[in-house]
């Protein structure tokens, strides 16, 4: 606040200098009389110009500084949104797939939560039989976490359950700091789940997707149930 009234001072004393004092013509017009102490005081010095391109230098400065950290905050909240969007998205798909499993003992049906780790942050790797949209019939997805380029991305690939075939995982979200799945058994939360082995379905499916946004951890979840084979 003291160096914006300083500056302000300023400017002031260079206006009254201005109106006080306007600059004289370079040449003497004939029949005019040119007071020597008018061409002393008129005009400005060598050091008030630089003066004055210092301060408005600073002012520039000032000004352009708070233009860049305003830019890049709005630039580093849009990205924080769309990435909260992608996030949040991914998992509303997952949440509805999750709710369509199928499984039946006497069918080639499953589906398999197992607990992984990439350097220490956790990455499930889930497989599961529903019904997708986007492929008729019955299809195998999964969805499982890969490093790339330093980052650990969530991928997610579908398969027909009928034909063989391979197909390339896609990946849904970037630079992930956790992706785990955890399902309800004895009314606590587990993080491996084998029907082969289970001979069921949870009833409850918890998604955990932990993102990393402008130095801070955020943590997204959802709670899916599976609706196939039980009475509403």
């Amino acid at each position: 606040m003291n160096s914006f009234t300083n500056i302000t001072g300023i400017s002031k004393y260079f206006m009254k200098r201005i109106i006080s004092n306007p600059p004289l013509p370079p040449f003497k017009k004939e029949g005019q009389e040119v007071s020597s102490a008018n061409h002393v005081n008129a005009g400005f010095t060598l050091i008030e110009i630089l003066i004055s391109i210092a301060i408005l230098s600073t002012i520039l400065a000032a000004v352009y500084g708070t233009f860049f950290l305003s830019h890049r905050a709005i630039e580093g909240l849009e990205e924080s949104i769309v990435k909260m969007q992608e996030a949040r998205k991914a998992i509303d798909i997952l949440k509805c797939e999750i709710e369509s499993v199928y499984y039946n003992e006497n069918h080639d049906s499953l589906l398999r939560i197992e607990d992984r780790d990439f350097h220490g942050k956790p990455s499930t790797q889930l497989t599961f039989t529903a019904f997708s949209v986007l492929r008729p019939g019955l299809s195998k997805l999964f969805y499982y976490v890969e490093e790339k380029d330093g980052k650990l991305n969530l991928y997610k690939k579908i398969e027909s359950l009928y034909r063989e075939e391979k197909s390339e995982g896609v990946d849904i979200i970037e630079d992930l700091e956790a992706f785990t799945i955890e399902a309800q058994y004895d009314d606590k939360w587990i993080r491996t789940w084998d029907t082969e082995i289970n001979k069921a379905i949870p009833g409850e499916i918890k998604i955990n997707l932990t993102l990393k946004m402008k130095g801070r951890t955020v943590t997204l979840f959802d709670v899916a149930k599976p609706m196939l084979g039980r009475s509403i």
